[in-house]
């Protein structure tokens, strides 16, 4: 084990164990999630609904695209004050409800499923906790077996969650090329977990603000890579689309203004790369995942031969990433100030 203060967090070890849980994952769920497949092909939904909070609602951004992408079936993310707050009942027949949490205990999300459930839709928890109020009230539980992660950031039930979402379609759609490249993820995310961006530490190490821009596939992870720069960092981050980041927030792009870039290598890719030009002309500070741009700084990742698993590989690379930045800035990402590992929203 290195010495470096940054080896030693619970953060920097939950997140190397990610492709060991994704690995034992796959095997784990193969009958679970081949009997709900089965299902789904027999009776479609007519959409599907996300619910969660946090990281678990970046995962339902990525569960919307590559839903909508691969079987062509509409998503909407729920909004749990609808029912926890406002006690609304809604008409859900026929609609899978996908409520995503890594605790399956916090209360708004609990009324949001029991609520879909009394509606009428199919309830599937994708939790990390099988024995959770969440898990019992719903009609399916796909676990992520991520394991107990004791850090309050979450990295390893991110990426499970991911892969998860990702196995369900695979299985749901028949989509080989999807299975094949979910075989190879946790060689991947081992490979993702060794690469180091040391220079762009040392270049965000006095930043106080900073854009996280991608699009489609990528979007979940700029999502979260914000909510990371925020609760381990304590830096002002906020992510757009590609497509966003134009109606309004490029007036505070001006020279030097730091932006980190997920590349998705799809069809988005090219929207992005104009987008970049842009920041280019303003001479902001780029740091582009596997991407050269004339005066950026290029991170290294791990290719991936799939548009829609290559989020979960970027994302990888970036917790060892923002840990070691959350200790060159003095602080100490399992304990974050004024957070907990399990928040309880109403």
């Amino acid at each position: 084990m290195s010495n470096k203060p940054e080896h030693k967090s619970k953060m920097f070890k939950e997140a190397g164990e990610a492709h060991m849980r994704v690995r034992d994952q796959l095997m784990l769920n193969k009958p679970d999630m081949s009997r709900l497949a089965s299902q789904l092909q027999r009776s479609p939904p007519q959409f599907v609904m996300t619910c969660g909070r946090g990281s678990s609602s970046h995962a339902g951004v990525y569960a919307r695209y590559l839903i909508e992408t691969q079987l062509g079936i509409p998503v909407l993310p729920a909004a749990p004050s609808l029912n926890s707050v406002y006690a609304v009942k809604q008409k859900l027949d026929g609609v899978l409800f996908l409520a995503i949490s890594q605790s399956g205990e916090s209360p708004d999300i609990l009324a949001s499923a029991q609520a879909a459930k009394s509606g009428g839709a199919y309830v599937v928890a994708i939790v990390n906790n099988e024995a959770s109020p969440l898990a019992a009230l719903s009609h399916m539980v796909i676990p992520i077996h991520a394991g107990e992660e004791k850090s309050v950031a979450a990295t390893k039930t991110f990426i499970c969650t991911l892969s998860a979402i990702a196995d369900l379609v695979a299985r749901w759609g028949k989509i080989s090329k999807l299975s094949e490249g979910l075989n190879s993820l946790p060689v991947k995310l081992k490979k993702a977990f060794q690469i180091n961006w040391d220079t762009t530490v040392n270049d965000l190490e006095n930043t106080q603000s900073l854009f996280v821009i991608s699009r489609g596939f990528g979007l979940g992870i700029a999502k979260e890579a914000a909510l990371k720069f925020k609760e381990t960092c304590g830096i002002h981050a906020e992510a757009f689309s590609a497509a966003e980041i134009k109606h309004g927030p490029m007036a505070l792009v001006n020279k030097g203004f730091p932006v980190m870039i997920f590349s998705t290598s799809d069809n988005s890719q090219s929207s992005i790369d104009d987008v970049a030009q842009l920041f280019i002309s303003r001479e902001s500070h780029i740091f582009a995942t596997g991407r050269s741009y004339n005066g950026s700084v290029r991170l290294p990742t791990v290719e991936s031969a799939l548009p829609e698993l290559l989020p979960i590989i970027s994302i990888q690379t970036f917790y060892r990433f923002i840990n070691a930045l959350s200790f060159r800035r003095g602080l100490d990402p399992d304990m974050p100030e004024y957070l907990s590992k399990i928040t309880k929203t109403v």
